[in-house]
Order: C-alpha cells, then structure tokens, then sequence
C-alpha cells in the first residue's frame, strides 16, 4: 500500500515539473519574441528645413477704436417731440438729431423778453431823469441791474432752449436708434451711439522688451477678417503714441496707431493683427507650423534621420530636437534656433510620435505651407 502511494506520488512531481519546464520555455519564448518586437513605422510627411530672410517685426492682437466716440444721450428731461435721423447714416457736427418738448420754455422766453423789454424802457427813462438831475444815481443803478437780470434771464432760457436740441458734437456715423417718439427721457438717457470712423485708431499692447524699438512714425500693417465671402481688411497706418507706463500684471505696454479707413471698413471695437516693421532683416528657418510640436516645458520638432536600434540596425526614425521660435507669416512659422538648413522635418503627424520612432514618409499630400494665406471660409 505504501509502495503504492509512493509511485503515485512520484509520477505526479514527475508531472507538474515536466509541465513547469514546458510552461517557462513558452514565457521565456514570449517574452524573446516581446523584446525583438518592433512596432510598424509610422506615416509622416516632411519637408528640408530651408533658410530665409524674413524682416524683423512685431505681431500683436490689436482692437479698433475710434478716435472719437460717444453715446449721444439727452442733456435735460423732455418728451421726445421730433426725431431727425435714421440709424446707421453719417451725420455732421451740429446736426439736430432730436428735439424734446419745449412749449413751457417758449412761454417763458415770452414772459422774460417782455420783462426785460419794459426793464430797458424803464432804464432809458431813468437815464434822462438822472442826466437831469432829478433821480438820484442809486436809483438809476438799481434800474440798470434790473436790465441786466432781465437779459440774463433771456439768455438762460435761450440756453434751456438749445439744450433741448440734441446735436451732432462731431461728424460721424450713428449706430441703432435708442428712443421713439413721445418717449419721455430722463437727463443722460442714451439717444444712439456715434462714431468718427475718418481717421481710427488700433490699439495693441507689446512685451516691455520691444517698446525700445517702436517710435511715433513707424510703419504699421493690419488685416481683419472680412464678412462672408468678403476679402480681408488690410490697411497701412502709423504710430502715433507709446504709453509711458508699463502694465504691472502683464508688463506689456499699450501702443497706439492711426489709420485713415477712408473707406470706413474697420469699424470701432473690431480685432486685427497688428504687424510693426522694424527695418532690418535677419536669417531663418521656415518651417509649416503643423511642424511645431507645442508643449509648456518647451517646443520642438522631430527630424528624420538615421537610428540605430537594440540590435544594431539602422532604421528610418526621428529624434525630437527643441527649438527657438521666431514670428509667424500666415502657415509659416521662423525657427531661430535648434535646427539646421537643409535637415529633413516631419511636418504633419507630429503628435504620434516619439523620440526615436521608425517612420515611412510619404510627401505625395503636404500641410498648408502659405506665407499669405487666403482660406475660403475666413
């Protein structure tokens, strides 16, 4: 019974460990054929890094603003009696926009200017009686200045008067009509918004370390967005002010330029992109920006080359490389530094990969590379 036993026993410890050693030569064949495992190369597209002289600028985000513009709003309490024009038309500087309800002050304008008619009556005859001596100087004073208030209280009703004209204070164009007629419009209620388009100012703000290479006078270039199906805006102007403080929190410093917009096109509150001319040129590699990988520790780019892998082969891959950027012109992007002219850079499928991938390139559909780009549905 023992001997039993002891042979059952045995030929199951023969068993698991002819079954172990089977199972740690397939782990160990996995895990081989795990290590010599090389991932399909990726599909990518590049270009050879060029060098061009690109001149030395400065871009910004700029908004337009005019260089006067207000809302027109009533200057005392009426009933609108009379609206003399229409939203969105270019009025001068003095037209009568709105007339306000002014019957009482007529009356009083009456009232008044019969007073002070009777008052210089009353003063010319005060004249004679005292160039003849019959009144006393004091008395002829005291009817001069009853003259003068008299006149003085014409004048502030002819002031009331005008004042519920509201006019044009400058030429421009108006926006959409606030009020309507028989409203009744407490003082400083708005009318409508009017802005002088002829010339406008963009204001834009650049880093601190620029201001020392922006003057009043240097040439200034904008584009905007147009409506749909419409060109963008580009127009040509100059500075005309640099801001003498620096703001604290974004230690940028405002600039302002002056355009004509003769044709009226940039309009009060619009963004544009700013670019400031500084003159001299300098070297640089243009790149597509598709080809700029960007990350908060620093931007990069991977070039194609040559790598040498575990075993010893050399393959077709990329090695990540840092750079320096530069400005931008439309698709394009200056590298300062971190490449070379003529090394070979992925410009599209940046994003799946790694330093040291194998690639396949593939050229025959290439990223947008336009320094003046025109998208049809800008």
């Amino acid at each position: 019974m023992k001997k039993r036993m002891f042979l059952m026993l045995l030929a199951v410890a023969v068993f698991v460990a002819a079954l172990g050693t089977v199972k740690a030569r397939q782990i160990r064949g996995a895990m081989a054929q795990h290590a010599s495992f090389q991932p399909p190369p990726e599909s990518v597209t590049t270009t050879v890094a060029r060098q061009e002289e690109w001149p030395a600028t400065v871009s910004a985000i700029g908004t337009v603003t005019a260089v006067q513009g207000v809302t027109v709003s009533a200057d005392l309490p009426g009933v609108v009696e009379k609206i003399n024009f229409e939203s969105g038309r270019m009025v001068r500087a003095g037209d009568v926009l709105v007339q306000l309800d002014s019957r009482q002050e007529a009356a009083q304008l009456v009232a008044a200017e019969a007073a002070r008619d009777l008052s210089r009556l009353n003063l010319d005859r005060m004249k004679g009686l005292k160039e003849g001596g019959v009144i006393a100087v004091a008395d002829y004073d005291r009817a001069a200045a009853d003259f003068k208030q008299g006149d003085a209280k014409v004048g502030e009703i002819h002031a009331t008067l005008a004042r519920k004209l509201i006019r044009a204070p400058f030429s421009g164009l108006l926006g959409i009509r606030q009020v309507n007629l028989g409203q009744y419009l407490a003082a400083g209620a708005p009318i409508v918004p009017l802005q002088s388009l002829h010339p406008i100012y963009v204001n834009f703000s650049v880093p601190q370390q620029e201001v020392a290479r922006l003057r009043p006078g240097a040439g200034v270039r904008i584009s905007a967005a147009g409506a749909a199906g419409a060109e963008s805006v580009e127009s040509a102007g100059k500075i005309t002010a640099v801001d003498s403080i620096v703001d604290p929190a974004t230690r940028n410093v405002q600039i302002q330029a002056t355009f004509a917009n003769a044709d009226g096109r940039l309009r009060p509150g619009m963004y544009v992109d700013t670019r400031v001319a500084l003159g001299a040129s300098r070297p640089v590699l243009v790149l597509p920006a598709s080809a700029i990988s960007y990350a908060p520790y620093g931007d990069s780019v991977f070039l194609v080359e040559d790598v040498k892998g575990p075993t010893g082969k050399s393959y077709r891959g990329v090695r990540q490389q840092f750079v320096k950027l530069g400005g931008t012109r439309g698709d394009q992007v200056a590298v300062v530094s971190g490449v070379k002219p003529g090394e070979e850079v992925v410009t599209s499928g940046v994003f799946k990969l790694r330093n040291g991938a194998a690639v396949q390139v593939n050229n025959k559909i290439q990223p947008a590379n336009n320094p003046a780009p025109r998208p049809e549905d800008s």
